[in-house]
């Protein structure tokens, strides 16, 4: 194994529905800005990390538009962490000193279409029971459900149902803070900030998340550079003074639990990767400046507050209700919007991820800088397949 790995390029499309652009389009550019931000070309790129979960295979596609170098391409698909596996791969390779500089992509070309009505990890809403072989009968509503906005819906309310304090306007409450920090943010998908009153009183998509408390679908594509401690000590003065350095990077699959007939467990593998991923920075969760955490939806946000040591267990309404993840809170969560208003490409959000802390960390947010940032973590949640967590430091 080779020394730590850094960041000295980050960039990332803005999110929205652009039909006049394809996939290719968003990931070239997202890919040469990124190398102009690192002062590196694609002769110093030793590994590429492609995700996208809808366009797999394209690693080889985007070489062909900025750079065929015959480099190693490692295309990744892991649901809605397929960005933040493209990181580890890039990651990985550079911690094996099999190269010194590496790219890693996210992207997605989604429009209004989405993936809310597959079962995690299924390919319908159908299974065959055993002994019954050639009958395939609707599991939707018979073991649970599959859609999206009902699971995380699920999630929410088990956590409301253990834990005093929570409720539904401690969920609509994480919304309007959320889109209150999209506004400062250009490259969010939508910047409209909501009152309380207006989140709670809209739609009901499934309770206790109404429409503004949902993550939108939509076209997006960001990319880091990745380079190791010891090419980072050739780099020009700047060049260091900028990188952000990677002191955890922890991934994470669902361990069977004994709800998982009836719903998918956000939470098990979540903790499992925050645990590991303290060890191995030596970063206590109280000591963040801010997160980039899997908001998909409301409740999804909620419960990851005390899945990742933000609040004292069973202490995420408390939290909320405090204004803790604001931006002028204690630990400022979802700075960017959020997946409920920046945006949830779903291969892209990974690697935004982290473009989002990394530029808080080198000081170059603009409105929505945190001021004096030094440590922040990210996390993604793949339903059903995996959880990413990555803790970045400032080191310049």
């Amino acid at each position: 194994m080779t020394d730590d790995v850094y960041i000295i390029g980050a960039t990332m499309h803005k999110f929205g529905r652009f039909p006049d652009k394809d996939s290719m389009d968003m990931a070239s550019e997202v890919s040469i800005n990124a190398l102009a931000d690192a002062g590196v070309t694609m002769a110093d790129i030793g590994v590429l990390g492609c995700g996208s979960l809808l366009e797999p295979g394209s690693g080889q596609r985007l070489l062909h538009e900025i750079g065929a170098t015959g480099i190693p391409v490692y295309n990744v698909v892991n649901a809605c962490a397929t960005g933040a596996t493209a990181i580890r791969a890039a990651y990985l390779t550079l911690k094996a000193g099999e190269a010194d500089v590496g790219m890693a992509v996210g992207f997605e070309k989604m429009g209004k279409a989405g993936l809310l009505g597959l079962r995690p990890g299924t390919d319908s809403n159908v299974f065959t029971p055993s002994g019954r072989s050639g009958n395939v009968v609707p599991s939707e509503g018979v073991l649970g459900t599959g859609l999206m906005p009902g699971v995380f819906a699920e999630v929410g309310m088990d956590y409301a149902r253990q834990n005093d304090g929570v409720g539904f306007e401690q969920f609509a409450k994480v919304a309007e803070k959320s889109h209150a920090h999209s506004t400062l943010n250009p490259l969010s998908q939508y910047r409209k900030a909501f009152t309380l009153e207006e989140i709670m009183n809209a739609e009901v998509i499934a309770w206790p998340n109404t429409l503004p408390m949902c993550g939108p679908t939509g076209d997006g594509a960001a990319c880091v550079i990745l380079v190791t401690g010891e090419r980072l000590k050739s780099m020009p003065a700047e060049t260091r003074k900028r990188a952000v350095k990677i002191s955890a990077s922890v991934m994470t699959s669902d361990p069977f639990v004994d709800t998982d007939m009836a719903a998918p467990d956000v939470n098990t593998l979540t903790r499992d990767a925050a645990k590991k991923a303290y060890e191995i920075s030596g970063v206590d969760p109280q000591d963040l400046d801010l997160v980039e955490l899997h908001d998909c939806f409301a409740t999804a946000e909620l419960v990851h507050y005390d899945n990742l040591g933000l609040c004292a267990p069973g202490e995420a309404g408390k939290f909320i209700d405090e204004r803790g993840p604001w931006r002028d809170g204690k630990i400022p969560v979802n700075v960017s919007g959020g997946l409920v208003s920046k945006g949830h490409p779903l291969g892209c959000t990974g690697v935004a991820n982290l473009v989002e802390v990394a530029t808080h960390l080198r000081g170059e947010a603009g409105d929505r800088q945190i001021d004096g940032a030094k440590v922040g973590l990210t996390h993604v949640i793949g339903l059903g397949s995996a959880c990413a967590i990555h803790v970045l430091e400032k080191v310049g």
